[in-house]
């Protein structure tokens, strides 16, 4: 089985010079896999698109997507800003810059609003699947144990195989994985059947 560890905030690069960075991680609960990533070109904030795990390749720690920036700007949305009290719109209405797949629904440039009124960007995944973003809380049986950072996957199922921790937790070591048998869940943070001390005894992740 070959392993790829999806880190959250980190660097994605496509096929011809796109840069962004990984939002979240989208995650079938039931199938305990990893469908998308939520990436988010740089200094385009409310633009992030879901790239399906398919389009991502990890060689060498580094990640890449097999998409162009035209095709990535084509994928489906992975958040979407809304504005309210836009003149002439009875409902919030999207927020979009031109040429980028938009989430369906009335859509506005924001250069065209006399005044940005007020606004905000949500999360959009695909029915029955979350969204895991940096800073997500971690829980063992007796209470919070740390923050996520990673997932790391099967790379042909896209399968969890372990959530690896944010570091500076658990009495300082680099990083710590915790296996997939241990967990319980991924809905309000990622929920563990072990305790806390039992994750301190868990071995170091290399």
């Amino acid at each position: 089985m070959t392993e790829i560890t999806l880190v959250i905030g980190s660097e994605a690069r496509g096929a011809d010079g796109l840069l962004g960075e990984v939002r979240a991680l989208v995650v079938d609960p039931a199938a305990r896999t990893v469908t998308h990533l939520m990436v988010e070109p740089e200094g385009r904030s409310g633009l992030a698109r879901l790239v399906p795990l398919d389009a991502v390749e990890a060689p060498a720690g580094e990640l890449r997507l097999r998409c162009t920036q035209a095709e990535f700007r084509d994928l489906p949305p992975a958040e979407e800003m809304l504005a309210e009290f836009v003149p002439g719109y009875e409902a919030p209405v999207q927020v979009l810059v031109p040429g980028w797949r938009d989430a369906g629904g009335q859509v506005v440039e924001g250069s065209t609003i006399p005044r940005m009124p007020t606004s905000e960007t949500i999360d959009l995944v695909p029915g029955g699947e979350v969204a895991e973003h940096r800073g997500d809380r971690v829980h063992a049986t007796d209470g919070e144990i740390g923050e996520v950072r990673a997932l790391r996957i099967d790379a042909g199922s896209g399968r969890v195989t372990q959530v690896l921790l944010k570091e500076g937790h658990l009495w300082a070591r680099k990083q710590v994985g915790i296996p997939a048998a241990n967990v319980t869940g991924f809905a309000g943070g990622i929920r563990l059947n072990i305790t806390k001390q039992q994750v301190g005894d868990l071995p170091p992740d290399s």
